[in-house]
């Protein structure tokens, strides 16, 4: 599979650590020490998961090499759906009036758009679609709560699109080398240490450190399992490694852990907050002009509910 084009969209308005000290008596100093968190992104008026990912989108049609309406597979994957009928999925499609697309909205929580490159590799592998593309949008203050004193400081909104194919469509595209995920409801907490209830509270992380605990080791075997499938790497032979940004702290024991250096590991939480299935392809998608042809980027992520997915991308 090759990304022949990357585009996001982060609003503009920034929710700073000092609000949450005049709401629920979080300092600053604690926040960035537990969290890395400076500053969240936050929709504007009269914006949603639909606008975003409309804004990703447009982001990514210069680079593009091909009209948008070859497109014949839509993945839509995220947790925040502002609609669950009529999917961002489809209001895409519609926008952008891509004809006889398929449309896919599916949700894995924070491992959401690993899983929608997995399903797009699928179709590829039986034939159904050869152009793709894949959004991840992402409009938590939708849902989260700012008086919660365990998880409301973390959130941020952002959205990022990737179009992909299964063969190359222009010189230098980089080349999605493995996809790795498995689903871990069955571990620990599972289910019950991070949730989405409309109607009941909102987006809640009631159980944080059992989520940090296995966030850290299964990230790292995501990772292991998808540099093995890409021809025997190690997560060391990366070049850099993309967290999911949920945490500056779970970045730093992931580092920790495989002995590398902080410096290697590209990091967006600082400034927008956890946004959600949205944050390491977007890092990605912010940083690709600084990754040099030949290195090897692996991303990887953890999801409540819970599950892990890690993907290999080379640069060409």
């Amino acid at each position: 599979m090759y990304i022949n084009a990357t585009g996001y969209y982060i609003p503009e308005p920034r929710v700073d650590n000092k609000y949450f000290e005049s709401t629920i008596g979080l300092s600053d100093e604690w926040i960035v020490k537990r969290t890395g968190i400076h500053t969240r992104s936050r929709v504007g008026e009269g914006e949603n998961q639909n606008t975003m990912a409309f804004d990703a989108v447009e982001a990514a049609l210069p680079s593009l090499p091909y009209d948008v309406k070859d497109v014949d597979l839509i993945v839509a994957a995220a947790y925040t759906a502002y609609d669950t009928v009529a999917t961002v999925a489809h209001e895409v499609q519609k926008k952008f009036d891509i004809d006889g697309a398929r449309a896919v909205y599916m949700s894995s929580a924070c491992s959401s758009f690993v899983n929608g490159l997995e399903v797009i590799e699928g179709y590829f592998a039986s034939g159904k679609a050869k152009r793709a593309l894949l959004i991840c949008s992402e409009h938590n203050s939708y849902y989260s709560n700012d008086n919660d004193e365990k998880a409301g400081h973390l959130w941020g909104d952002a959205a990022v699109a990737f179009f992909v194919s299964a063969e190359p469509c222009a010189p230098g595209e980089p080349e999605i080398k493995a996809i790795y995920t498995a689903g871990l409801g069955n571990i620990s907490k599972g289910p019950e240490g991070v949730m989405l209830r409309p109607r009941e509270g909102g987006i809640m992380m009631p159980f944080g450190r059992d989520v940090f605990v296995h966030a850290c080791k299964y990230m790292i075997e995501a990772l292991d399992k998808a540099g093995e499938m890409a021809g025997g790497l190690t997560c060391k032979d990366m070049d850099r490694i993309i967290c999911h940004q949920a945490n500056g702290r779970i970045v730093d024991n992931v580092a920790h852990q495989l002995e590398m250096p902080k410096e290697r590991f590209v990091n967006n939480i600082g400034e927008l907050g956890n946004t959600g299935s949205a944050g390491a392809p977007l890092a990605f998608a912010q940083f690709r002009n600084e990754f040099a042809p030949g290195e090897h980027i692996g991303i990887t992520v953890f999801g409540g509910g819970y599950s892990c997915g890690a993907f290999i991308i080379k640069m060409e």
